[in-house]
């Protein structure tokens, strides 16, 4: 077994703390990030269209938002905490297409708006939220089509 370069680690651990200072100048910190996840699944719970989706499968709400709040903290603050495969979750979903991933980004784009403390923040989050929803549905359509499914998510929309 090979043992990690200090110097690599090093500079991971100052990229991760850069990330996260930058994130925080413009509010995006824990708080804000677990005030997100909190605000955004009430609205995925009580949607017709979404709410079934995540009812079927998630039976302990605490802990998945725990997991969610790790999830995003390491998308936004680069914390490295987050471990998992979000593609393997969303393929094991049946009949999930377009328009799930469209009503996801619009319920996220409200909770955004309505939370927003700095319209550089809004900006930041909303466009990653776009990207990991385009990277899950062209995954998906990729599964399920081939490379034809490779820009499925093209017409997903904008923060």
């Amino acid at each position: 077994m090979s043992r990690a370069d200090p110097d690599a680690l090093s500079y991971a651990k100052r990229k991760r703390e850069e990330k996260r200072a930058e994130a925080e100048l413009i509010g995006i910190d824990a708080d804000f990030i677990g005030h997100l996840v909190e605000t955004f699944y009430v609205r995925i719970r009580d949607d017709a269209l979404l709410g079934p989706i995540f009812a079927e499968r998630i039976s302990d709400w605490p802990s998945h938002l725990a997991r969610m709040k790790a999830f995003w903290r390491s998308v936004l603050h680069n914390s490295g905490e987050f471990s998992g495969n979000p593609m393997l979750k969303h393929l094991a979903i049946p009949g999930l297409e377009l328009r799930h991933f469209e009503r996801w980004l619009q319920l996220f784009y409200e909770t955004l708006g309505e939370i927003e403390l700095h319209h550089s923040a809004t900006e930041l989050v909303g466009t990653r939220a776009r990207m990991i929803a385009d990277s899950l549905l062209t995954g998906i359509a990729m599964k399920r089509d081939g490379l034809t499914g490779g820009r499925a998510g093209k017409d997903l929309p904008y923060v």
